[in-house]
């Protein structure tokens, strides 16, 4: 045995010889305690080189095991390089790049030596709590995020005061640079979190500016949740040699949110929303609409239907929208009714469902807004309004996710009242289990109960369902009327399915397709009219990922959902691999041989 095992096992085990455990002098045998001191397990954010500090931190925050993303990227940002990382939405990205620049900071400067930029106010707020979270031990260690719809003086004091990490818009952050009151000479690192979602608001130019501001000498790392070319191309002009990091979400954490779609015609969402709520809903939820107007007449329609309902859209004040969203995380508001400007940096653990009210308007966009629930590990799920005519998108959104969404139903009444009657016994069990906390109120509720049954002669039974009548209150348990109306939305969704199917087979019939010539290849790819494709969109992609001039690429059929594509025979296998992954109009071709 070696001496250091002898220290570690001399360290684990230790041998009380107090009075009481000695031999009695009249015992025949001799009795020892021993007791084993277990050591404590080791994190799994030790050897990264964190500090101590910080493992502690940690560690009271019930934080045991880095998550894939944290573990790629942590020895990466350690050494000071630049990285690219690529992982959905609730991974942990956040503390991936939190932890190793907090660690790397240097004591005794007063500019700031890290900035992050975020696409929202929402998003920015949150990656500057978790960075004041992480920091709890380094007590001096200040952070500030900057942002529109604030007070711009009190950012201006707060940087002149001196602050370490600022995260913010880039829109706010460019404010600053240009009046000269942030200072980026000694930043040593800049974050772009969630770049395709800049990108897709419209920032890009504003980051490539900041980037073109900034010291020379500089570790840049970038997150995003998609690589489409443009985000490409900026790491390709301001990341040196970075690390590459992509995490595949694995199929049981995809499967964590269960996706389900409902068609239902226009002039009835109102109601069949009414109706999910009532036969899904639980702790909170999210409903995701279209514009700001919709926002507020789903709320009303909710508020006279008794639900505890708040608006987050674009009219709502800042300091409004963080009273909203923890009034969400206390429980006190259960439906959140929102326009895409909650789809990102919203992180409320007790989200179980999210409801699209509205189609949005491009696969990542769904990605985000369902995000926001099956969090933290946790399950959750994800609805989907459709018209009948928005019903053929549906495929994008699988494709995006990886996932199945499943055909649902309106509820009808018979499924609301069962789970009304479901939620009322599961209420009911664990408050039969659960004790008041003061113990002379519980006497004294006991009491007046029998007093109650004494005065008017009741029996238990009796009893029990005057509490039952008092909990539930003066409105029907159970839902009565009319609804018809979903069976025959159900039989018209069967007609036009069977219009649109011999339809088709009609035009397959009509249209046979034309052998292509002798030297091409004919390939298929998965855009077509739905995505709004046109021939050029196809051939200036191709053109321009493998080459070729346009003149070499043959005939191009588009359909609903696809399109056919006649290439030169003999294309190299690099070639083709690199035209899977190629995206037009945001979609990618997914390129393969057409039978």
């Amino acid at each position: 045995m070696t001496e250091q095992q002898q220290q570690r096992d001399d360290s684990a085990c230790a041998v009380d010889l107090s009075a009481s455990a000695l031999p009695e002098s009249n015992s025949n045998a001799e009795v020892f305690t021993t007791t084993i001191k277990s050591a404590e397990p080791e994190s799994g954010f030790a050897g990264f080189g964190f500090s101590e500090a910080l493992l502690r931190t940690l560690a009271d925050k019930g934080y045991t095991d880095p998550s894939p993303i944290q573990k790629a990227a942590f020895p990466e940002l350690m050494l000071g390089r630049d990285l690219v990382g690529q992982a959905q939405t609730g991974t942990g990205k956040t503390a991936a790049f939190a932890l190793p620049l907090l660690e790397r900071l240097e004591s005794g400067q007063k500019t700031p030596q890290a900035l992050v930029l975020a696409p929202t106010r929402e998003l920015a707020m949150q990656v500057a709590e978790s960075f004041k979270a992480y920091s709890a031990g380094h007590p001096h260690l200040k952070v500030l995020a900057v942002y529109g719809g604030t007070d711009f003086r009190s950012q201006i004091s707060a940087l002149r005061r001196g602050v370490d990490v600022v995260v913010g818009t880039p829109g706010r952050v460019m404010d600053h640079m240009r009046q000269g009151t942030l200072d980026t000479s000694g930043l040593r690192s800049l974050v772009l979190d969630e770049a395709d979602e800049m990108l897709r608001m419209g920032f890009i130019d504003d980051v490539e500016w900041i980037l073109d501001q900034l010291p020379e000498q500089r570790q840049v790392v970038l997150f995003s949740a998609t690589m489409p070319p443009e985000i490409r191309r900026l790491s390709k002009r301001y990341l040196k040699d970075p690390a590459e990091v992509t995490i595949r979400t694995k199929d049981q954490e995809g499967k964590r949110i269960r996706q389900r779609s409902i068609t239902v015609p226009m002039p009835h969402k109102l109601e069949a929303l009414q109706r999910v709520l009532d036969a899904c809903g639980g702790e909170g939820v999210i409903i995701f609409a279209r514009t700001k107007a919709i926002t507020l007449t789903v709320a009303e329609t909710l508020e006279a239907g008794g639900h505890q309902v708040a608006v987050l859209n674009g009219d709502v004040p800042q300091n409004q929208r963080e009273r909203t969203v923890e009034r969400l995380r206390s429980g006190s508001v259960d439906i959140l009714v929102a326009t895409d400007v909650a789809a990102r940096g919203l992180d409320v653990e007790r989200i179980g469902l999210v409801i699209n009210y509205d189609m949005p308007f491009d696969s990542e966009a769904y990605v985000h807004r369902i995000g926001r629930t099956g969090r933290a590990g946790r399950t959750g799920e994800a609805v989907l309004f459709v018209t009948p005519r928005e019903r053929r998108f549906i495929r994008n959104l699988e494709r995006a996710t990886g996932q199945p969404i499943e055909a649902m139903e309106v509820p009808g009444n018979t499924a609301i009242n069962q789970g009304r009657l479901d939620r009322l016994r599961k209420r009911l069990s664990e408050a039969a289990q659960e004790q008041r906390p003061e113990a002379d109120e519980a006497a004294l509720l006991q009491e007046l109960m029998q007093r109650v049954a004494t005065e008017l002669e009741l029996s238990p039974e009796q009893l029990a369902m005057a509490a039952l009548n008092l909990a539930i209150g003066p409105d029907a348990l159970l839902r009565k009327g009319d609804d018809d109306w979903i069976q025959n939305t159900r039989r018209n969704d069967r007609d036009r399915d069977r219009e649109r199917n011999s339809g088709e087979r009609r035009e397959r019939r009509e249209r046979p397709a034309r052998a292509p010539e002798e030297n091409m290849q004919r390939y298929r790819v998965e855009v077509g009219h739905r995505d709004r494709v046109k021939p050029g969109n196809l051939v200036g992609a191709i053109a321009g990922e493998t080459g070729l001039q346009g003149r070499m690429i043959g005939r191009i059929q588009i359909f609903d959902n696809h399109s056919l594509v006649d290439l030169p025979k003999g294309m190299p296998e690099e070639v083709f691999n690199s035209l899977r992954c190629l995206k037009v109009m945001n979609r990618e071709l997914q390129i393969s041989q057409a039978s």
